[in-house]
């Protein structure tokens, strides 16, 4: 008997809250077909060369990237020329750009995640050199990087400015590190090389007795120049105190490290970028101030709305107290929301009133029955009848025994019981009251017969 009351409760549970409950369904099924895609779990970037800067940054990103499960996949490149068309053929997600070879992109649907940090064009030449004012570049062999790299252009613009003429002066195509080597054995007088401040290259050369860096005397010219290019200054005695390393101040003109992307790269995965970003140059170098990057200055390439946003407001708030990919995933679902709310609100602003009228009505509609075997209500058609209408309640009591009801409306079944009992009692005491009359006749029967 329990376990049949129990498969009728969860019958009636299905039979008031099936159809709402699969209208929810559907309704999670149609707008998933809306929804964003997941970020993936892979993205590739473009390093350069193992030895330089950007390839040691990428490392730092892959373990903070990590920390989310995301896995970055570090390829090493042959710099910023090579990023950048890596990026246009699809081949890489994100690259690490020297500012300035963005005019060289042939494609539009790139993006710039930022810039940051400076990166200097250090000049150093032989001590040892005898540079006049007029004759200070004749005979000069200049190392800069291979042609088509982003020093080898800058050297290109910046040296006939300065005085030096290809035809009096001898450039050598060299990696930073090989022109390093030749100008500390002396087979060049000068090299040109983009670094940032701590790459085992700069501090090697900076420390050389033998050699100098340049410092521009006209670095706001050339500044004007170029706009990609800024202004930094290298203190006296940033690299050591006693001997002063370097000797006095040096003015360089720097463009900006940045971070492109391409437009497709996965809007989810923009702000996790930026805040890796953040973590690594937020707190600034010798040339940088501590916040001033990352940044959307000095960029080569549009941003989109996602990014702006960031920059602006920071990690959206469910980013800032949940892990990446609960966030990721409750901000898919707010796609869901508009029609999952429009079935949501009517169901549960009517289905609960209409599950309690449900479960009443299993129990008020035995009181019609009831009420047509009150003796107090229809006392004329009940006289006469008693045992057909006392059979009858009986089979109105045992139907009502079977009924199954949620323990919070189990408080009017008892009721309906006790009203039972009640009609029950009328019934037989109307029953008593039509004997008594009978056994009255049948004592004065007898008493005449005994006369």
């Amino acid at each position: 008997m329990a376990e049949q009351k129990s498969n009728q409760a969860l019958k009636d549970h299905f039979k008031y809250f099936g159809p709402g409950t699969f209208i929810i369904v559907l309704s999670f099924m149609v707008a998933f077909l809306f929804m964003k895609p997941a970020p993936p779990r892979t993205i590739v970037v473009g390093a350069g060369g193992p030895e330089g800067d950007y390839y040691r940054y990428a490392q730092k990103f892959r373990v903070i990237l990590a920390q989310d499960g995301i896995r970055l996949d570090v390829r090493a490149t042959e710099g910023s020329v090579d990023n950048l068309r890596l990026l246009e053929a699809g081949e890489i997600d994100i690259a690490f750009i020297q500012g300035g070879v963005g005019s060289k992109a042939t494609v539009e649907d790139l993006i710039s995640l930022g810039s940051l940090y400076y990166e200097p064009i250090w000049g150093f030449y032989r001590r040892d050199l005898s540079f006049s004012p007029s004759k200070k570049w004749k005979g000069a062999r200049i190392g800069t990087a291979g042609e088509g790299s982003v020093t080898h252009g800058l050297a290109e613009k910046i040296m006939p400015l300065l005085g030096a003429s290809p035809d009096d002066t001898l450039f050598v195509e060299v990696s930073g590190s090989e022109g390093s080597d030749m100008l500390l054995d002396g087979k060049l007088d000068i090299a040109f090389m983009v670094y940032g401040f701590e790459a085992p290259v700069i501090q090697r050369l900076l420390r050389s007795e033998k050699l100098t860096p340049f410092s521009l005397d006209r670095a706001e010219a050339l500044a004007r120049r170029y706009r990609h290019l800024s202004i930094v200054t290298l203190p006296k005695g940033i690299v050591a105190f006693v001997p002063d390393i370097p000797e006095r101040d040096i003015i360089m003109l720097a463009p900006t490290a940045q971070l492109a992307a391409r437009s497709d790269f996965h809007p989810a995965l923009i702000p996790l970028v930026i805040e890796a970003m953040e973590e690594i140059f937020d707190s600034g170098g010798v040339f940088e101030k501590a916040g001033e990057f990352p940044s959307l200055k000095l960029i080569d390439f549009n941003t989109n709305k996602d990014i702006r946003r960031f920059y602006k407001s920071g990690p959206s708030f469910l980013r800032r107290y949940l892990p990446f990919w609960v966030a990721n995933f409750l901000d898919r679902m707010k796609i869901m929301l508009v029609p999952l709310l429009a079935v949501l609100f009517p169901f549960f602003k009517v289905m609960p009133p209409l599950y309690r009228w449900r479960i009443r009505y299993k129990i008020f509609r035995w009181y019609l029955e009831l009420e047509l075997l009150d003796p107090e209500l229809y006392h004329v058609e009940i006289k006469g009848r008693l045992p057909e209408y006392l059979a009858h309640l009986d089979e109105l009591e045992e139907n009502v025994s079977n009924v199954s009801v949620p323990l919070g409306f189990r408080e009017s079944l008892y009721t309906l019981r006790i009203h039972i009992d009640m009609i029950r009692s009328r019934l037989l005491k109307l029953y008593e009251e039509e004997k008594e009359p009978d056994s009255e006749g049948d004592a004065l029967t007898e008493s005449m017969e005994s006369r």
